[in-house]
């Protein structure tokens, strides 16, 4: 089985649709998370963004949902051979998905193709178009699973990115937190770390770079993600 080897855990991907990738290891290192928060991952896929939460605070309540079968018993397994056999995953869609107590705070790699050309493979499809879950269908869902002071962790690109911010803000939600981030630092953003809440706040625009000049990553990023990485 392939398998992408974490520090504290491993993640295997050949039965999911979406592999392991940068944006997911971005998102799951820039995450705003605190102490003790109920959290909820929406599309886990391999669990990846869960187990690196429970990483970063081990004490957070951890719940994953995913709608795809394949991912759903491919997270199953990579859980169950992770350290925190805690994190409840359930396998259906956020839109059927009810909790039992508000979450404190979401993370979520969405899909983000819209009206675009689709391949042969369904569960690659469901996971990166929006058919199965629109921007506006999972706005809605953190609204109704979370509480007024929640905050929503998600990674897009650049461009999907200001169709979302624009969207969350029709219904509520205010950018909290920004980061735009470039491959190269001669290359334009190609992705956006964002965080949104329900209320308006001044932030200061962040970003990053992931390589060097010379190719290797850069201080920031080996800041970021040197904890989760095996050889950083």
């Amino acid at each position: 089985m392939s398998g992408f080897v974490f520090k504290q855990f491993k993640v295997e991907h050949d039965q999911c649709a979406m592999k392991v990738s940068t944006d997911g290891i971005l998102l799951g290192a820039w995450a705003k998370i605190t102490s003790g928060q109920r959290a909820l991952d929406i599309g886990t896929g391999t669990g990846l963004l869960a187990l690196m939460c429970k990483q970063r605070t081990a004490d957070l309540t951890m719940t994953a949902v995913e709608i795809d079968e394949a991912a759903f018993q491919q997270a199953k397994h990579n859980i169950k051979q992770s350290p925190w056999h805690d994190i409840a995953l359930y396998h259906q869609s956020i839109q059927e998905f009810e909790a039992d107590a508000p979450f404190d705070v979401v993370i979520s790699n969405p899909p983000y193709f819209n009206n675009s050309l689709k391949g042969d493979d369904a569960g690659r499809n469901t996971a990166r178009h929006t058919d199965a879950l629109s921007f506006s269908q999972l706005i809605a869902a953190f609204k109704r699973l979370t509480h007024d002071a929640a905050l929503f962790n998600l990674i897009l690109p650049s461009a999907e990115a200001q169709l979302f911010i624009a969207e969350a803000s029709e219904q509520g939600l205010y950018l909290q937190q920004h980061c735009s981030v470039q491959t190269k630092k001669t290359k334009p953003a190609t992705r956006s770390l964002m965080c949104f809440g329900y209320q308006k706040v001044n932030y200061q625009q962040q970003s990053l770079i992931i390589h060097n000049d010379e190719g290797g990553y850069s201080k920031d990023y080996i800041a970021l993600c040197k904890d989760f990485y095996l050889k950083m």
